[in-house]
């Protein structure tokens, strides 16, 4: 996965932990596609200091997902979910069941997608 879609859903899930500061540059970073010098200016750190911040929040964000693994169950789940649902279009099975079937396969996946 590319690294930028990387901390980006890490920032999703771990955001909150980061102090605001972090949170802040490497939002404006890694989601606003902001470089250094227009975040340096927003918020009124140096260069280096939005550098260091974002660094300390990839770490925090690394650490916290080496840890609890949230993330990456998160994606096991919505591929698998996928799969599910290939499986479950291209059986031969009566339409009305494949309705059904694809109901539930639609509320679990936004179950994930809200966790």
């Amino acid at each position: 996965m590319e690294k930028n879609v990387e901390i980006s859903l890490l920032l999703s899930f771990y955001g909150n932990v980061l102090t605001d500061k972090q949170k802040e540059a490497a939002n404006l970073y890694y989601n606003e596609d902001l470089s250094l010098a227009e975040i340096s200016e927003i918020v009124g750190v140096t260069r280096q200091g939005v550098r260091d911040n974002i660094k300390r929040a990839e770490t925090v964000l690394y650490d916290l997902e080496d840890k609890l693994g949230l993330c990456g169950r998160f994606l096991d789940i919505k591929e698998k979910l996928k799969e599910v649902s290939l499986l479950t279009e291209n059986a031969d099975i009566p339409e009305d069941i494949q309705n059904k079937l694809a109901e539930i396969i639609d509320t679990v996946i936004d179950i994930n997608d809200n966790f």
